[in-house]
């Protein structure tokens, strides 16, 4: 696989996660089911979705429009072992806070994992850095 070809999954990967928690509204009927929850919840949890879109969007941007900047710079490689890392701690977070054996949990499990290996390849495939 090509050097850019990997980015490529990335971006996609990462506008895959942008698109689905845009769906958070419909998926979760949002507002109307955070109604019950206090004051705070009410406003974190879309506060929150709405700047993970834009982070999402954000580095599958970069990952289309900068691949050389990421691959062969100490700051593009930082952000791919941070997205890497990311994914690990979403899938840490996972098994702590939705203990659940659906498919639908097990699937967002396998795209978790995914995010991490495809963000952490180059890291591993490329030369080190002179």
């Amino acid at each position: 696989m090509t050097e850019n070809a990997i980015l490529v999954l990335c971006a996609a990967h990462s506008f895959g996660f942008a698109l689905f928690h845009l769906l958070f509204w419909r998926l979760f009927d949002w507002p109307a089911s955070l109604r019950t929850a206090g004051t705070a919840n009410r406003a974190i949890l879309p506060i929150a979705n709405a700047c993970l879109i834009y982070l999402f969007s954000a580095v599958g941007a970069v990952c289309l429009m900068f691949p050389q900047a990421l691959l062969h710079s100490e700051l593009g490689r930082a952000l791919l072992a941070g997205m890497a890392g990311f994914w690990c701690l979403r899938l840490l977070l996972q098994f702590a806070y939705l203990r659940r054996r659906h498919p639908l949990v097990q699937g967002l499990n396998v795209a978790f994992v995914l995010g991490a290996g495809l963000f952490a390849w180059p890291l591993f495939a490329l030369a080190p850095l002179a």
